[in-house]
């Protein structure tokens, strides 16, 4: 059984290249380019899983969100 340690790059068949998060004995979690995070269970994707020597992608910052501007109004007395 192969051995995919954080932060390995892989390649799935349906889903492509991604990052493995985390790995346990019954658990995998991969971050794939183009679809997101999902989990499986590790001895049945072993078999769909290959190692890729891609480096890792770089992540995209999030752009923050800007307040809107709040239009001083006329004080009325």
């Amino acid at each position: 059984m192969a051995n995919f340690t954080q932060g390995a790059q892989v390649e799935h068949q349906k889903f492509g290249l991604g990052t493995v998060l985390s790995h346990s004995g019954e658990r995998i979690v991969i971050k794939f380019d183009d679809h997101g995070e999902k989990k499986f269970v590790t001895p049945l994707v072993i078999a769909s899983l290959k190692k890729s020597d891609r480096q890792p992608p770089a992540e995209k910052r999030a752009s923050r969100a800007r307040k809107p501007k709040v239009a001083a109004t006329p004080a009325t007395a």
